[in-house]
Order: C-alpha cells, then sequence, then structure tokens
C-alpha cells in the first residue's frame, strides 16, 4: 500500500469538518452521534476521547467531525488530523467487522417496493455521492403517504444549509424522476 495521507476539508457546516484519506477506510458509512454510540468503532472512540467531539461519521474514505461551539477547529484540526492518520497507518480496526450489516438503510431490498427500490436507487447514485463530498450523508428512513423522510447525518447535521440542500437538491432530484412525491422531511 502507498503512504497513507489526509487531507483536511472545509464543509458548509462551520462546525465540522471532513478528514479525507487517499485510500479506502471503510466499506459503509455510520455516524455516531454520541460517545455511548461508538462502541463498535475504535476510531470513533479515540475521536469522542476529547470533550470537544459532538459526532462523528465515517464514510469510505474519509471521517467528518462536528465540534463543540466552544472550540475553535484552528487548535484542534491539525492534532485531530494527525490522531487519524496514525490510527489508519496502525491499521487498527475503524469499524469492528461483527457490527450488524443491517444498519444500511440505504440498501435496496427485495420486499421494498418499487417506489422505495427507485428512491433509494437515485439516493445511492446520484444524492448520496455528493452530499459525502462535503462530509455528509442522507439515510432512507420511510416513504409514506408520498412523503419521503430522511435522516442527515456527518456534517449535514446541524449544518445551516442544510435544509436549502433538503428542499433545493434531494427534493428537486427525487421529484424529478418521482413526481409523486408530495415532499422531503429531514428527522
Amino acid at each position: 500500500m502507498d503512504k497513507v495521507e489526509i487531507t483536511i476539508e472545509d464543509t458548509p457546516n462551520p462546525g465540522s469538518k471532513k478528514f479525507v484519506f487517499n485510500t479506502t477506510i471503510s466499506d459503509r458509512t455510520i455516524e455516531f452521534r454520541e460517545s455511548l454510540d461508538a462502541g463498535n468503532s475504535p476510531l470513533a472512540m479515540k475521536i469522542f476521547g476529547f470533550p470537544w467531539a459532538e459526532s462523528v461519521m465515517i464514510g469510505p474514505n474519509f471521517v467528518a467531525v462536528n465540534k463543540q461551539d466552544w472550540v475553535d477547529w484552528e487548535i484542534i484540526q491539525e492534532p485531530l488530523a494527525q490522531i487519524l492518520l496514525e490510527h489508519v497507518q496502525s491499521n487498527e480496526p475503524i469499524i469492528k467487522q461483527d457490527l450488524d450489516d443491517s444498519l444500511d438503510e440505504n440498501s435496496v431490498l427485495e420486499d421494498d417496493s418499487e417506489e422505495v427500490k427507485l428512491i433509494k436507487n437515485i439516493l445511492n447514485n446520484h444524492i448520496r455521492p455528493a452530499v459525502m463530498m462535503d462530509g455528509g450523508d442522507v439515510i432512507f428512513k420511510k416513504y409514506e403517504d408520498r412523503i419521503l423522510y430522511l435522516d442527515l447525518i456527518g456534517a449535514c447535521s446541524g449544518c445551516p444549509s442544510s435544509s436549502a440542500t433538503l428542499k433545493g437538491g434531494v427534493e428537486r432530484v427525487l421529484k424529478k424522476h418521482i413526481p409523486d412525491i408530495a415532499g422531503v422531511v429531514a428527522i
């Protein structure tokens, strides 16, 4: 394997940074909203060891970290990048392999309705890659009474522009392909 490198990127959310690796670090996207949720990720546990960590999202080649308001990124971003880099370089587990595979709510399931299959395919192939570029993700929760319920995670969580992204981006793209959708709601 080539030398592992990390770059730090801003996100639309001023409380979040995206730490991007030049290699794949995870085969799934998962968010840990508090330290009690992080038991399946030695890396997330390490980050939550710091009192300023608010949430952690691990993506295929990045880690998005949301911080508490009382600390400045200028103080913590370089040391955090070094901790993340050392963890990945040491080949310590990012996410424990025994994590339940059913957690991927965006997977297209055999018993999904045709509309839900189409929604998940659009989310997975068109919307999620764009949202991940900003350090976030969009998770399918349910489609009921023509309303799509999504969970915005990572840098999207608490982002001032997340409602604009939801309405102006996600909802617009989905309605273009599925005119029957009456609305998209973040939960």
